[in-house]
């Protein structure tokens, strides 16, 4: 509460108070009351003004602090009409009523946008199963029939599979405890998988793959864990310089496992890197090459990672290499407790 606010708006009782003192005191003058029983009446009086003003702002005070600490700790600050004792003074009733009537409004909005958008994910997901389907049935005729453009069209359909996957982790991805499955996963394994589902990509851009292979596992999920890498991958071939390459490895460090994906492309500007994370940011060869970027592939891994318990860094010096660290003890000792 604004205490310098607080006592400016009792300036009118006190000014009120004032005038009734002096009034007082002229009246007992011209009555000829004597000094020492007009100071104690007047004393009595200005007394009863400090000690209920004190107690008023004492009280006032705490009751709205102890409202302010209640707000703090709902996460829906809306409900706090539903949580908050009813108020005893007849002004802060009317707007505890006005408050009671915008959290219902309020309540009924939220409702309504939760189930416009429960219906849109469902949409969504449903379109992304659905257009999988001809996607993969494209791909087996082209390896089955072999046409000499074949190569292309498989590698076209391996953007379009990577662009509707993007949407549906999408989707996703606000909860992902949903759908996930914690398990102990050999980490290359998931690297040839990656590298698989780009296969037709990674040979027509002439990528040679470099794998440093070890036998580290981590707890994790197989299918979120191949969709980052498939992001890291789409994005070094869209960036790759001549002779591109990608090199998988691992770092270790204590308690800690780093799988690090590096690529000779052309890099990220210093003044880019700390912002490839946000949401719709392209960045500035983002913006100059002829590949379309809509900035929601690392917004994705990174929001994916948070909900993975996975740390993600990026460096761009010579190679640009983004590094995906697993907790190891901690984390084992978690899921087998």
């Amino acid at each position: 509460m604004n205490s310098k606010l607080y006592w400016k708006q009792k300036i009118p009782f006190l000014f009120l108070n004032g005038f009734g003192m002096a009034a007082l005191t002229l009246f007992l003058r011209l009555n000829r009351i004597n000094t020492d029983s007009l100071i104690l009446i007047l004393a009595v009086w200005g007394t009863a003004i400090a000690v209920y003003l004190l107690i008023a702002y004492t009280t006032r005070k705490a009751q709205m602090n102890k409202l302010l600490a209640l707000s703090e700790q709902l996460e829906e600050r809306y409900l706090l009409p539903e949580v908050m004792e009813r108020p005893a003074r007849a002004d802060d009733q009317v707007y505890y009523q006005i408050l009671k009537l915008a959290g219902k409004s309020m309540l009924e909005q939220v409702s309504a946008l939760k189930r416009e958008q429960g219906e849109y994910k469902e949409f969504i997901e449903q379109w992304v199963h659905e257009i999988k389907t001809p996607i993969t049935a494209m791909k087996l005729i082209c390896e089955n029939h072999k046409p000499d453009f074949s190569k292309d069209l498989l590698t076209e359909l391996e953007k379009i599979n990577c662009c509707t996957e993007q949407a549906l982790y999408y989707a996703r991805s606000e909860h992902p405890e949903k759908d996930y499955l914690v398990r102990e996963i050999r980490l290359f394994d998931v690297v040839h998988q990656a590298i698989a589902e780009n296969k037709y990509l990674l040979r027509q851009s002439n990528v040679l793959i470099d794998l440093a292979e070890t036998e580290d596992t981590v707890y994790s999920d197989e299918k979120w864990l191949c969709f980052i890498l498939n992001q890291m991958i789409v994005n070094a071939v869209k960036y790759r310089a001549e002779s591109p390459t990608i090199q998988f490895y691992a770092e270790h460090a204590v308690n800690e496992v780093s799988l690090c994906v590096a690529d000779n492309g052309i890099g990220i500007r210093s003044s880019d890197l700390p912002r490839i994370f946000e949401k719709g940011f392209t960045g500035e060869n983002g913006r100059n090459t002829s590949q379309p970027a809509t900035g929601m592939g690392l917004y994705l891994c990174k929001r994916l990672c948070e909900k993975l318990d996975i740390g993600i860094t990026a460096t761009s010096n010579d190679k640009t290499v983004f590094r995906l660290s697993f907790r190891i003890n901690d984390f084992v000792h978690q899921v087998q407790g």
